[in-house]
C-alpha cells in the first residue's frame, strides 16, 4: 500500500512535488535581490537620496503590508479551505506580482521615473501578493508530500530558492555590478545590454529580471501539481463559510493550544532569525567596513550555503521530527551570534587580541583574520537559519488539522509578520542605549533563547477540529 501524504490522502509524484518545490526557486529570488541586497539599498540611497529618510520610509512601508497581511491572509486561507482549491489564487497572486515588480525598473534616481510614493504603494502590493501566495503555497505541502518526506521536500524548496536567488545575483555582480569597476580579464569591460551604470540601470535591473524568472519558473506548479478537489459551494458560500470557520477556530483557541503555543515560539524566534539576516551585513559593514561588491559576494556564498543547510535540515527534519530540527537550527544559530559578535577588528573571540588592518591573504575583499572568521561564520549561519525556516513550514504542516491547513498557514503567515517590528527595535534600543552596534547585534540572542525555551513545551502531534 502506498504511503499516505501527511493530510491522510495520496500524496503527489516525485514530479508533483518538486514541481511544488520548483515554486521557491521563482519566488525566493525577488526576496534575495530586491528586499535585501540590491533594490531596497538602492532605494533608500539612491532614489529617496538620503539613507536614514528611506530606511525610515521602508519601515512604515512594511509595516502596512505587514498589517494587511495579518488582517487578510487567515480569512483569505480560511475560504480557500472551503472552496477545496488553492492554484487558482496562487495564479492570481502571480498575474498581480509579475507586471508590478516589473515596474520597479521605473524608479530612478532622485525620486525621478514613476516616483518615490508610487514605487512605495508597488512594494506593498508586491508584499501583500507574496505573501498571500506563500500561505497558499504552504497550504498545498501536507497533501501533495509523503509523510516520510515533508522535511526534505520543504528543505528541498527553500534550497532551490536560495540557489535562484544565487545564480541571478552571480549574473547581476558579473555582467552589471563590476564591468568598469574591477579589472580583472574574465569580467566584461562595460556592462551587458548596453545598461547604464550611470542612470543606476544595474541596480534597476533587478526588477525585470525577478519579474521575468517568477513568471518563467512558476510555470511548473499549475502543470504538474495536483490541487485539491473544489467544493460544491459557491464563491460566497465559501467566504462565508469560511468566516464562521475563523471565528469557530478563534473560539476554540484552548482546543489548539499546542498549535497556539507553537506560533507564538514561532513568532519570537523567526524574529531572531529574520534578523540576523537583516542586520548581518549591516553589522559587518559597520564594523569592517565592507563595501557594496563586499556584501554581495558576501551574499552569494551565503545564498549557497544556505542552499546547502535547506538539503542537510531536511535530512535531519525527516529522521528525526520537525521540532528537534527547529530545536537544533534555533540554539545553532544562538551560539553562532555569540561567535559573531566576539570578531572585532582588534579581537577575536573576545579575549585574543590582534593587529587591526594585518591582511591574510592577497584577495581585495575579507582580508583580515576578523573579516575571514566572521564571513565563515556567517556561512554557518546561513546553513542553521535555513533549516529553522524550512523546518518550521514543516512543523506547521504536522500539528495543523488537515481540513484547516490554508486557515492555519494564514494564522502562519500572521506569526511571521505580526511582531516583524520586534528584532529591529530591539536592535535600535540596544544599540542606542550601549551606543554599541555589537550590543544591538548580540541583542537578539534574546528572542532566540526565548523561543527556543518556548519550543521545549510544542508536542509534534496534529491537532483535530473540535467536530471531529
Amino acid at each position: 500500500m502506498p504511503e499516505p501524504s501527511v493530510a491522510g490522502g495520496v500524496p503527489a509524484t516525485p514530479l508533483g512535488y518538486r514541481s511544488w518545490a520548483v515554486f521557491e526557486w521563482a519566488r525566493n529570488p525577488y526576496v534575495i535581490l530586491v528586499t535585501i541586497y540590491i533594490f531596497a539599498p538602492y532605494f533608500s540611497a539612491t532614489v529617496v537620496g538620503d539613507p536614514v529618510k528611506g530606511q525610515g520610509l521602508l519601515g512604515y512601508t512594511n509595516a502596512i503590508s505587514g498589517f494587511m497581511i495579518a488582517t487578510l491572509a487567515p480569512i483569505l486561507g480560511a475560504i480557500a479551505d472551503k472552496n477545496g482549491r488553492r492554484k487558482p489564487w496562487i495564479l492570481v497572486f502571480v498575474i498581480v506580482m509579475v507586471p508590478a515588480i516589473f515596474m520597479l525598473w521605473f524608479a530612478e534616481k532622485d525620486g525621478g521615473g514613476i516616483g518615490i510614493y508610487p514605487t512605495l504603494a508597488l512594494i506593498v502590493l508586491i508584499a501583500v501578493m507574496f505573501e498571500f501566495s506563500a500561505v497558499f503555497h504552504n497550504a498545498m505541502l501536507p497533501s501533495i508530500s509523503p509523510v516520510s518526506k515533508i522535511g526534505s521536500i520543504s528543505g528541498l524548496a527553500l534550497a532551490l530558492g536560495n540557489v535562484g536567488g544565487l545564480l541571478l545575483m552571480v549574473f547581476v555582480l558579473y555582467a552589471f555590478a563590476l564591468p568598469g569597476e574591477v579589472g580583472w580579464n574574465f569580467i566584461p569591460d562595460a556592462p551587458l545590454f548596453g545598461l547604464d551604470q550611470g542612470s543606476e540601470e544595474h541596480n534597476r535591473i533587478v526588477g525585470p529580471l525577478t519579474a521575468l524568472w517568477l513568471l518563467v519558473f512558476a510555470l511548473p506548479l499549475f502543470l504538474f501539481t495536483p490541487d485539491g478537489q473544489e467544493e460544491s459551494a459557491g464563491v460566497r458560500d465559501a467566504i462565508q463559510q469560511g468566516l464562521r470557520e475563523v471565528w469557530s477556530t478563534i473560539r476554540a483557541v484552548r482546543h489548539y493550544s499546542n498549535v497556539a503555543l507553537y506560533l507564538v515560539a514561532r513568532m519570537v524566534f523567526n524574529d531572531g532569525l529574520v534578523g540576523i539576516l537583516i542586520f548581518g551585513g549591516v553589522y559587518a559593514a559597520g564594523t569592517f567596513g565592507w563595501d557594496t561588491i563586499s556584501l554581495l559576494i558576501f551574499g552569494i556564498v551565503t545564498s549557497l550555503s544556505a542552499a546547502v543547510g535547506a538539503v542537510i535540515g531536511g535530512v535531519v527534519d525527516d529522521r528525526f521530527g520537525s521540532r528537534t530540527a527547529v530545536l537544533i537550527a534555533v540554539g545553532g544559530t544562538a551560539a553562532l551570534l555569540v561567535v559573531g559578535i566576539s570578531l572585532q577588528p582588534e579581537s577575536i573571540f573576545f579575549v585574543i587580541d590582534i593587529e587591526p588592518g594585518v591582511a591574510v591573504w592577497s584577495f581585495p575583499y575579507f582580508q583580515t583574520l576578523p573579516e575571514v572568521l566572521y564571513f565563515l561564520n556567517t556561512q554557518l549561519f546561513g546553513m542553521f537559519i535555513t533549516v529553522g525556516f524550512a523546518s518550521a513550514r514543516a512543523m506547521m504542516a504536522r500539528i495543523s488539522p488537515p481540513q484547516l491547513m490554508t486557515q492555519f498557514f494564514g494564522l502562519y503567515a500572521l506569526s511571521g509578520t505580526a511582531t516583524a517590528f520586534l528584532a529591529p527595535l530591539l536592535v535600535g534600543i540596544f544599540t542606542d542605549w550601549f551606543e554599541s552596534q555589537r550590543a544591538g547585534f548580540a541583542s537578539l540572542i534574546i528572542l532566540l533563547v526565548v523561543g527556543f525555551v518556548m519550543m521545549l513545551y510544542v508536542k509534534e502531534e496534529q491537532a483535530t477540529r473540535p467536530d471531529v
